[in-house]
């Protein structure tokens, strides 16, 4: 089984790796999609979540599909391998939600029919997963979830009767058991929905739909729901979606996803009685945003349907401004200045794992993985200005002096070749460090023998972000070494194989 996920992984990397995205301060390490099925929007997957196993130091991107969830083994982003796939208790579903708490992963579906909540423990991966849990004896249906400390939030819930609840927290303290603490509604009747929540240390950030943003303490040891504060009014209000807080609490990001191309809100929360909204910011007019993900204090991620995933400097959240962008859904948006389906394209992202790497999850195009040097480790902000938003994929980054003294394969681990076996062409993603440096890429057959040679000297050598790309078609079948020399040294050293 594992080798047919194995399989799948590659040849889905093969085929989809040759589009073009717009981009600009983003890298595409891979892409891939191992969903075959579509639900009844006309996608294949939906929400997502990443876990770190610090035990065996690897990382996955988990993503709900319309027949249930993968997890893929992006420890190297560049080759991300499907370690498992779990169906659902229904298939062509449009809503999975996911997150994580210790080893064990927690999936919510809004589907209607024979639903179910499922609960899979991933310790053994990157072999497999177990389930552990598949019941409706908690709820049969979830819109979203949130993880908090050793508690589940899940709002829009749906119980096996078919009666429903806004929003539900159920205690994880024996992680395969979850048991239900306290319904919202028995604190807070006059809310009528809760889309979703946002929960740091028992503080909940609540997206009511229409009734706007709500702030609640669950204060213990009653386990009751305190109202902190409300924001009914503000611009561009709509259906109040989503939220995200930076680590000193002192800036909410929130979206209204209906109606479409409704701006990003930036507040001050300092005084949850007095949250005011300080500024409003959209990549484009139409563009409709629909998922944030705070980094740090500093940078906001933002996963925007039709115009992909985009990044946001929120520093000054009076004057924010967009940094960087990948566009996973070339299909419509800015890019064709279309927006017949402004609810396609990207449902979510994930950028926490300890490499820095990013998941993102386009309904339609599948797993991509990514990486830009606005997000870095060491975490230190970005302090870049703002750049053109023209979708041309061409990076605003000058690319740094590379100084004298490179010891010889200093960059293996951030060079990389892919797809890998390749056939006809095979691209070399470019460090930024080296977006203006010269470069020479040989390639040699195993007798030593130079096959081909080429050289980078500046970023009008690159195609779709950081990437040089190489005609390998008439090389026959076999194994090549590939030598990228900066000057005269060898920086990296590494073998593909060609395969037609």
């Amino acid at each position: 089984m594992k080798k047919l996920l194995l399989a799948i992984s590659l040849f889905c990397f093969a085929k989809i790796q040759a589009q073009t995205y717009a981009a600009s301060n983003f890298t595409l390490c891979s892409v891939i999609s191992p969903e075959t099925s579509l639900n009844a929007y006309g996608g294949k997957y939906s929400g997502c979540w990443g876990w770190y196993q610090q035990s065996k130091n690897r990382e996955y991107a988990i993503a709900g599909s319309s027949k249930g969830t993968f997890f893929v083994d992006v420890t190297n982003p560049y080759l991300p391998v499907v370690c498992d796939f779990e169906a659902g208790k229904q298939t062509d579903h449009v809503w999975r939600e996911i997150k994580t708490y210790q080893n064990y992963c927690y999936v919510v579906s809004d589907d209607s029919g024979p639903n179910s909540f499922q609960i899979f423990d991933m310790q053994y991966l990157p072999d497999s997963v177990h389930k552990v849990y598949d019941s409706q004896a908690l709820f049969r249906r979830g819109h979203a979830t949130w993880i908090d400390q050793n508690k589940l939030y899940v709002s829009g819930v749906t119980y096996s009767t078919g009666a429903t609840d806004i929003m539900n927290v159920y205690s994880l303290a024996t992680p395969t058991a979850p048991t239900l603490i306290r319904r919202l509604k028995q604190d807070a009747n006059f809310l009528t929905g809760v889309h979703d929540s946002f929960i740091i240390n028992d503080t909940v950030f609540v997206s009511a739909g229409y009734q706007g943003l709500y702030v609640f303490l669950l204060t213990s040891p009653t386990n009751t729901f305190q109202q902190l504060g409300s924001l009914t009014t503000y611009p561009f209000s709509g259906y109040n979606h989503s939220s995200a807080i930076t680590p000193n609490r002192k800036t909410l990001v929130f979206m209204d996803e209906v109606p479409a191309s409704l701006p990003i809100k930036i507040a001050d929360v300092q005084n949850f009685s007095n949250i005011q909204v300080l500024s409003t910011i959209n990549q484009h007019s139409l563009t409709t945003p629909h998922n944030p993900f705070m980094a740090n204090d500093t940078l906001c991620f933002v996963s925007a349907y039709s115009d992909g995933i985009q990044v946001f400097n929120i520093k000054n959240p009076s004057a924010p401004f967009l940094t960087g962008y990948f566009d996973t859904y070339p299909q419509a948006g800015a890019n064709t200045g279309t927006y017949s389906g402004n609810y396609n394209g990207q449902w979510g992202a994930y950028p926490w794992f300890p490499s820095k790497n990013i998941f993102a999850l386009d309904q339609n195009n599948g797993i991509f993985m990514l990486k830009t040097h606005l997000w870095k480790n060491p975490d230190v902000p970005s302090t870049e200005g703002g750049i053109s938003t023209s979708g041309s994929g061409v990076s605003t980054h000058t690319g740094n002096v590379i100084t004298t003294g490179i010891q010889e394969n200093a960059y293996n681990n951030s060079i990389h070749f892919f797809p890998n076996p390749a056939s006809n062409k095979i691209r070399m993603n470019v460090p930024v460090d080296f977006l203006n440096q010269p470069l020479t890429i040989q390639i040699l057959d195993l007798t030593g023998k130079n096959v081909l040679t080429e050289n980078h000297q500046n970023e009008k050598d690159l195609v779709a972000g950081y990437f040089k790309e190489i005609d390998v078609s008439e090389m026959k079948n076999g194994v090549y070494l590939v030598q990228v020399y900066h000057n005269k040294t060898i920086i990296k050293k590494t073998k593909f194989v060609i395969n037609k």
